[in-house]
C-alpha cells in the first residue's frame, strides 16, 4: 500500500460511515497490541479552543525538552497535518505502512462478525500506533467529538482531562442543552484523575463539578478573571496572569485574538498543575517559550496583507462571535466577507453575526458532500446583507474577492475549516 492508496482506504466514507462508541476501536487495537495503554496522555476537549490549547500544550511541552505526539482533527491542507511529533507531521511511507497493518487487522475483524471501522477509528489507531513506535513521552490528544463516547476515550488514564469552552455545536449528537453536552465532554474525566476546565456557563460547569466527584477527580478551573490583557494587536497578545498568589507578567502569544489569550491561560496553568503534581518537570520559561512559539494555522491567520487577507475557521455560533469581535484588531476601510458553511451548522445564527459587518460578501462553497449550495446561503444571507455575489468555485471566489477589494480594505475567509484549508493552500500557491 502506497501514501495515496492509503488515503483513499481512510477516506473510503462511504464505507466506513458514522459512529460513536468504544467496542470497535476496542477490538482494532486489541488486534494491533494495544499501542494506546501506557503512553502519557493530556486529553482535551471541547467546543472551541481545544485545538488551539493543544497546540499550546504541544509546544510547551516540547520547550521542555520533551518528545510529543500531538493528534488533532481536521486537518486544513494535508491529513498528515493531524498526526505530528515536536511539529513534524507523521511522513508518507510511515502512514502507508501503518494503514497497511490496520486493513490487515480489519479484515480479521470483518471475519470475526465486528463492523467495519470509522474513519475517525482508523486515524485515531494509526495515531497510536505511530506514537508507540516512536517511543514519545506525551500525547496530547484532542477529542474528535463530545469526549465520552470519542474513539480518543479509549485510553484508561490520563495526566490530565483538559475541558475548554462548551457551547451549542452537534446538538443532534451530543444534546440540547448545555448540561447534557458538558456532560458528554466531561466523559473524558478519568478516576482519580486531573482536570483542568475553562470557566463555564452555570449548568455546564455544574455538570464538569458532578462528573469530577464521581470519578474522585481533582478539579481546577481557570481563573480567566486574574487574567490582564496588556496589549492585543494583528501581530499577536501580551498578558499577565495571576495563579495560586503568584504574578506572571508580560506573557506574549503569537496567535492572534483576545480569546487566544484565555486558551494560552488555561494551557499556562495546566502546566503549572502537572509541574506541581511531579508529573512534568518544567521552568517558567519554557511555558513562556512554548506559548510565544505556537502556531496554530486556520484561526484568525493572516495570510497576506495590502490588502490584509485574513482566514478563520468560525465554524459556530461562538466561533462567529469571537471572530466578529477580532476584527477591530486590524486597521481596515471595507470588509470583504468571503463564506461557506456546511448545511449541518447554525446557518441562521451564523449568518446573522457575521454578514451585518461586512461592506461585500462572496458566497462560495465547501468542497465536501455536507456543502450548503452557494445559492442557498445567499438566501439566508439577503436577509441581513443585500450586498452579495455568488461564486461556486473557490478560486473564483477568491479572484472576486481581491476584485472586490482595496489596498486598505480587510478581506476574511470564514465559515468552515474545511473551506479554510482550501483557501489557504490556493493563497499559498498563487503566491
Amino acid at each position: 500500500m502506497n501514501y495515496i492508496e492509503a488515503l483513499n482506504y481512510i477516506n473510503d466514507k462511504e464505507k466506513y460511515g458514522s459512529r460513536l462508541g468504544l467496542d470497535v476501536i476496542g477490538k482494532l487495537l486489541d488486534l494491533l497490541g494495544n499501542p494506546h495503554l501506557d503512553m502519557k496522555y493530556i486529553h482535551i476537549a471541547g467546543t472551541n479552543g481545544k485545538g488551539s490549547t493543544s497546540a499550546y500544550m504541544a509546544t510547551i511541552l516540547k520547550e521542555a525538552g520533551y518528545k510529543v505526539g500531538l493528534f488533532t482533527s481536521p486537518y486544513l491542507e494535508r491529513f498528515n497535518e493531524r498526526i505530528s511529533i515536536n511539529g513534524r507531521d507523521i511522513p508518507d511511507e510511515r502512514l502507508a505502512k501503518i494503514t497497511q497493518r490496520i486493513k490487515e487487522k480489519i479484515e480479521i475483524m470483518l471475519k470475526g462478525g465486528f463492523e467495519h471501522p470509522t474513519t475517525f477509528e482508523i486515524i485515531t489507531a494509526i495515531a497510536f500506533v505511530y506514537f508507540k513506535e516512536e517511543n514519545v513521552d506525551f500525547v496530547v490528544l484532542e477529542v474528535g467529538l463530545g469526549g465520552r463516547s470519542d474513539s480518543t476515550n479509549i485510553i484508561s488514564d490520563s495526566c490530565a482531562s483538559v475541558i475548554t469552552t462548551i457551547d451549542y455545536d452537534h446538538t443532534d449528537v451530543l444534546g440540547d442543552t448545555l448540561a447534557k453536552i458538558a456532560y458528554e465532554k466531561a466523559g473524558i474525566i478519568k478516576e482519580n484523575g486531573l482536570v483542568i476546565s475553562y470557566p463555564q456557563e452555570e449548568e455546564a460547569i455544574k455538570t464538569i463539578e458532578r462528573v469530577a466527584a464521581e470519578k474522585k477527580a481533582k478539579l481546577y478551573v481557570c481563573p480567566m478573571n486574574q487574567v490582564e490583557i496588556v496589549h492585543l494587536s494583528d501581530k499577536g497578545g501580551v498578558f499577565n496572569f495571576e495563579y495560586d498568589s503568584k504574578i506572571f507578567k508580560d506573557i506574549e502569544i503569537s496567535l492572534l485574538g483576545e480569546h487566544q489569550v484565555y486558551n494560552a491561560a488555561l494551557a499556562f496553568m495546566t502546566s503549572l498543575i502537572l509541574n506541581e503534581e511531579g508529573i512534568i518537570q518544567i521552568e517558567e520559561e519554557h511555558i513562556r517559550n512554548g506559548l510565544k512559539k505556537t502556531r496554530w494555522p486556520g484561526r484568525l491567520e493572516v495570510l497576506k496583507r495590502g490588502p490584509i487577507f485574513l482566514i478563520d475557521g468560525a465554524h459556530n455560533l461562538q466561533g462567529a462571535k469571537t471572530l466578529a469581535s477580532s476584527l477591530n484588531l486590524f486597521q481596515y476601510k471595507r470588509l470583504i466577507l468571503g463564506i461557506a458553511i456546511l448545511k449541518d451548522k447554525d446557518v441562521e445564527n451564523i449568518i446573522k453575526t457575521l454578514a451585518p459587518l461586512a461592506n461585500e460578501i462572496v458566497v462560495t462553497e465547501v468542497n465536501m458532500p455536507r456543502k450548503m449550495k452557494a445559492e442557498d446561503l445567499e438566501k439566508v444571507i439577503k436577509k441581513y446583507n443585500e450586498n452579495t455575489v455568488v461564486e461556486n468555485d473557490m478560486k473564483k471566489a477568491v479572484d472576486k474577492a481581491y476584485e472586490l477589494a482595496e489596498e486598505e480594505d480587510l478581506i476574511v475567509f470564514s465559515g468552515s475549516l474545511y473551506l479554510i484549508g482550501d483557501i489557504r493552500k490556493l493563497i499559498k500557491e498563487n503566491n
